[in-house]
């Protein structure tokens, strides 16, 4: 009797910490990662000092680096300024691209092989976003192109993304020097759950859409590639201008999903995904019934 009376209350007692364990851990989106391996071919070696590289996303730019860019709108309120890259880098930009990505998007970046689109006109930041997330050069054709890896170092990206600029000089997405120190989270959370969340999902995890096409994982995205992506609308993103999403809120958004998304504060020991009364319903429920179910088993035996 008394293994029998073990075993009453062992059952869903068992049973509801396993669901529970599961609903934990199932949560949870877990961090983002690059999928693959960068190609091993080799591009060819750019000239440039590296003394003149923009220092890397996200980071103020340094003093030794500051001669070498020119900012086309000022550093003020809205936290981004947007930037010209120095002519040094076409030429060198322009071998890189000859020797990677002419074959498809042809040897002036028009799309003239009929493989890949033309590239005039996109500016430098839809450059920099598609070649510094690894999506480009395209490693397997499909459905959408996956992040992974990047081939280039930060230079050689800037150099492609400067010849392709120099093509249509002062059209399409510059790229952006983002700084958050004074972002408003509040707003951009705000703004990431009214244009983002419905995609990307609320904790940025990213979610399926429809033909095989997805929106990406956000856990891996820096400020910079946020700004370019908000402002080039890659892929299935729609484009947001400076009509719909001012530079000021362009940044709100982006510091939220740097500081909030990627880095959460989980105060009480357990995320539950981030999504708040949808896994803190299911945890509580659980509790609920199955103390409750303990309690009727309880009952019942010593009736």
């Amino acid at each position: 009797m008394r293994r029998l009376f073990k075993a009453r209350y062992a059952v869903p007692a068992g049973l509801v910490g396993c669901v529970g364990l599961l609903g934990l851990f199932g949560f949870s989106p877990g961090p983002a990662q690059a999928v693959g391996t960068p190609s091993t071919a080799t591009p060819v070696t750019a000239t440039t000092s590296s003394s003149s590289l923009p220092t890397p996303i996200g980071q103020p730019t340094a003093p030794s680096v500051s001669s070498a860019l020119k900012a086309t709108s000022p550093s003020n309120k809205t936290g981004i300024f947007y930037v010209n890259l120095p002519a040094s880098f076409i030429a060198p930009g322009q071998a890189l691209f000859a020797a990677n990505c002419s074959s498809c998007h042809g040897p002036e970046a028009n799309g003239s092989t009929g493989v890949a689109p033309n590239l005039q006109g996109l500016g430098a930041g839809t450059v920099d976003f598609w070649v510094s997330t690894g999506r480009m050069p395209l490693a397997i054709p499909g459905v959408q192109a996956t992040r992974k890896p990047p081939r280039f170092d930060r230079l050689q990206t800037l150099e492609i993304a400067a010849w392709v600029q120099s093509l249509t000089p002062g059209v399409g997405t510059q790229i952006p020097v983002v700084d958050t120190s004074s972002a408003d989270l509040e707003s951009g959370g705000t703004l990431f759950t009214l244009n983002c969340a419905a995609c990307h999902t609320i904790t940025g995890a990213g979610d399926a859409l429809m033909d095989g096409a997805y929106a990406p994982s956000l856990h891996l995205a820096t400020t910079t590639q946020v700004v370019e992506a908000i402002r080039s609308g890659p892929g299935n993103m729609p484009r947001f201008g400076s009509g719909n999403i001012t530079n000021t809120e362009a940044r709100d958004i982006a510091a939220y999903i740097h500081g909030v998304i990627q880095h959460p504060s989980n105060p009480g020991g357990f995320a539950l995904g981030g999504i708040g009364p949808v896994g803190e319903g299911f945890v509580g429920l659980l509790l609920g019934v199955g103390i409750l179910m303990l309690v009727c088993f309880w009952i019942g035996e010593r009736t």
